[in-house]
Order: structure tokens, then sequence, then C-alpha cells
């Protein structure tokens, strides 16, 4: 998997994932782990971790194991429901995603990250299916 992690965090310079920071730092069959760095352009007007940051980091986390999870004759993927549910949240420091496989079928996949903050408790739990897609015709 470490070349399938090369070749993926050599997409993300360039996108959504690449402006904010984001990190993947490893992913195994059922399991990706994340990170970002908090800066300042990504709180809220009012001084804490905006809630989009979070999404941002664990449906990108998500992302990378669906696209390594995938099917072989799937072309890619797209998020087609979130859901987020805020514990906590930071103003600085490092946090981290850890996301796990909870189903991996032929047409979607299910996955449960929680987001943590530097302190290491957690500050978002979140879930996502993932549809797979595959040629026309």
């Amino acid at each position: 998997m470490t070349d399938l992690l090369a070749r993926m965090s050599a997409r993300i310079p360039g996108t959504l994932p690449g402006l904010l920071g984001i990190e993947i730092t490893s992913i195994d069959a059922t399991n990706v782990r994340g990170q970002l760095t908090v800066r300042p352009d990504l709180l809220a007007p009012n001084g804490f971790l905006h809630g989009a940051t979070v999404v941002a980091l664990a449906d990108t986390v998500c992302g990378f194991g669906a696209f390594a999870n995938k099917p072989p004759e799937a072309t890619g993927f797209t998020t087609i429901e979130l859901k987020t549910n805020y514990l906590g949240t930071a103003r600085e420091g490092r946090i981290t995603c850890e996301a796990t496989l909870l189903h991996g079928g032929r047409t979607t996949q299910v996955w449960d990250a929680t987001v943590y903050g530097p302190n290491g408790k957690p500050i978002a739990v979140f879930r996502c299916t993932q549809l797979l897609l595959y040629p026309r015709g």
C-alpha cells in the first residue's frame, strides 16, 4: 500500500485537500489515517476551527480509502451522503483522522471516521457513503 499512498498523495496538490494542507499518512486494507495543521485561515470568524475543515479532512481520508478499496473494474467513486457530529474543536495544532471501512460492496462503501484534536481527544465523528462509479455501456 506504500506505493498506492505515494501515488494518491501526488494527486493532492492543486485540489481542495492540498489547499487545506491535508496529508494522508497511512492506508491499509480497511483503515486510512490523515492529518492537517490548524492555521488561522482554517478558523471560523468565532476563532474556532471551521466545521467545513473537519468535514473536508474526514471526507478526504474516507475518499482515499474508497479509492484504495474499489473493485478493479470501478473507475472511481463519489460521496453520496455524509454526516458529522461535533464533539469539540481546536484553535491550533495538528488534528488527525482515522477512517475505517464498515461496508465494502460492489455499488457502495460506508466509512466511519473519527477526527482527533491536538490533545488526542475526539472532536468529531463522521460517516459517509461512497457510490462506486463504473464505465457506461
